[in-house]
Formats: C-alpha cells, sequence, structure tokens
C-alpha cells in the first residue's frame, strides 16, 4: 500500500484530475468533501487530504510515502525528500512585489520591511542583495499589509497578477517559479520501490505537456 499527502486548497483540483489521468479514480474524492483520508480500489493506494505546509513533514518523517506539493513550499522549508518529479501544474511564481508609484530604494542603510509567509526564502533573498530587511511573518492576505502601512513590500504567491493590481501593488522581481511536485519519503523509495516507480511513470504519463 502506497499512501500520498495531496495538498489542500487551490492545488487539490488540478492535482484530483491528474491521478483521474494516471488512472487512480476514487468516487468518494471532490475539492468540496470534508474526508481527509481516501482509498482508490483495485490500485493498493490511499490518499491523505493535508495542509500544504504540513506535507514535507508528512513526507519525510514517513507517515505519507509521498506528496504533491508547491515548490515554494519545498525551498521554504528546504526538507529531506526525494523529488522525483515536476507535475506541471498549479504554476505560479513567488514574486516581490511593492505599492506603484512608490520609490523602491535598495540602499544598504535603509531596512526594508517585508511581509510573507515565506520567512526563509524572502531572507535569503534579500541577503544575497545586500538588503537589510525586517521580516513580518504573516499567514494571509499579505498584499494588505503595505495597504495599511505594516510593510513596504510583500513576498507572496501570484498567480494572475489581479490581486496585486487590486491593492494597487505591482511585482518588482520574481524570486523562483513554482509548479506542484512529487515528492518521497527517502526510505519508502527502498522499501517500497516498485510501487513508487509504478506512480512516478504513470503520474509522468498523466501531466500537462510542457509549454512550447
Amino acid at each position: 500500500m502506497i499512501t500520498v499527502a495531496l495538498s489542500k486548497g487551490k492545488l487539490l483540483g488540478p492535482t484530483l484530475a491528474l491521478f483521474k489521468r494516471a488512472g487512480y479514480v476514487t468516487d468518494s474524492l471532490s475539492p468540496e468533501s470534508r474526508r481527509l483520508v481516501f482509498t482508490c480500489p483495485g490500485q493498493d493506494l490511499t490518499l491523505l487530504i493535508v495542509r500544504p505546509s504540513d506535507i514535507p513533514t508528512y513526507v519525510e518523517y514517513g507517515a505519507a510515502d509521498a506528496g504533491v506539493v508547491g515548490k515554494d513550499v519545498l525551498l521554504e522549508q528546504d526538507r529531506d525528500v526525494y523529488e522525483p518529479l515536476d507535475l506541471r501544474v498549479g504554476a505560479c511564481r513567488l514574486s516581490v512585489a511593492a505599492p506603484k508609484g512608490r520609490a523602491l530604494r535598495d540602499r544598504l542603510s535603509a531596512r526594508v520591511r517585508v511581509a510573507t509567509k515565506y520567512p526563509n526564502i524572502t531572507e535569503r533573498y534579500f541577503n544575497r542583495k545586500g538588503v537589510p530587511v525586517e521580516i513580518i511573518k504573516l499567514y494571509g492576505s499579505i498584499e494588505l499589509a503595505p495597504v495599511v502601512g505594516l510593510a513596504e513590500r510583500i513576498v507572496d504567491l501570484v498567480s494572475s497578477g489581479r490581486t496585486l493590481k487590486a491593492h494597487n501593488l505591482v511585482e518588482v522581481d520574481v524570486i523562483a517559479q513554482s509548479t506542484a511536485r512529487l515528492i518521497v519519503n527517502r526510505a519508502s523509495l527502498k522499501m517500497k520501490h516498485a510501487g513508487l516507480a509504478d506512480l512516478i511513470a504513470r503520474l509522468k504519463r498523466g501531466r500537462p505537456k510542457r509549454a512550447q
């Protein structure tokens, strides 16, 4: 039996569609369901529905053999997991944004206050630029921080950019591109190699083609 942790939220819909294309079907599982554990009849596969930030922990410690999570989470947490496959769904970018029209001053003497739920990525980014930074950790509504004067900039995921535009914010830099990734527990890869190799192969065949 292979146990796979899937991300709650926006990523769940496209992930379920991908698993269905790969031949893993369960009638009871949908993005609207409140259940957290599902089985795929005849497939020796159990699916767990987990908060995205918790998935690398589940996989690293072996509570799940594999997981599907955004690259942004992996960059932030730097967990000891194997990452064999870019699933090519849930594409977005991790960007720095600031109020439109406001002068952006990256002076060594000026400490920049940044709101984000990615403190590690943010600190690394500004350290590479040699810019002193004060990081304010938030868990939601990041784009509100510059509006109310809590921060000068934000670091957050951006997809269409409509939310930034609605709050009069503009992207000033892209730190990284993010898509959903399949991650695997290192011990499980040895002990359940055949099952996980089959999972990887089927998801690889079912994922969208790479954009030209």
